[in-house]
């Protein structure tokens, strides 16, 4: 199984990331809601160990889920948080508690973002392989 690691840093209008393989490589950067308090539909989730799922919403298609039952995040509920996806997207605003891979970070239409997001979901869906694997986020 695969196995990666997220590493956030905090800002008040975003929190941006870096993706790093388990042997260190970069994956791609991300871009996901604010911290704020775990609240459903408006932070990122919670620093910790979860499973990457693969996973097919009716909004996205094929995505990935982020579970963790012990940091209150399923792919379906009961929990605290459901369905925090990784599917495709650039800015913040664009997310309601979910995150979106980018090939860097940029500025579109005065928000801090990602670029290119569609072009980094697609080569990290290829990474994947539609097989489940392990993710550490934490503090850069």
């Amino acid at each position: 199984m695969k196995y990666y690691q997220l590493k956030r840093r905090y800002f008040e209008h975003g929190t941006y990331s870096y993706l790093f393989r388990s042997d260190g490589s970069r994956v791609c950067c991300f871009v996901e809601p604010v911290w704020a308090n775990n609240e459903p539909f408006k932070s990122c989730v919670p620093e910790g160990d979860y499973d990457l799922l693969p996973h097919v919403s009716n909004k996205y298609g094929e995505c990935y889920a982020l579970e963790s039952e012990y940091l209150g995040v399923t792919v379906s509920g009961p929990s605290i948080r459901d369905a925090c996806l990784w599917h495709i997207a650039n800015k913040p605003s664009q997310l309601i508690g979910c995150g979106a891979p980018g090939v860097d970070f940029g500025f579109l239409d005065g928000e801090w973002s990602v670029v290119s997001s569609g072009t980094a979901f697609k080569a990290l869906m290829k990474e994947l392989g539609g097989k489940p694997a392990k993710l550490t986020i934490m503090k850069e």
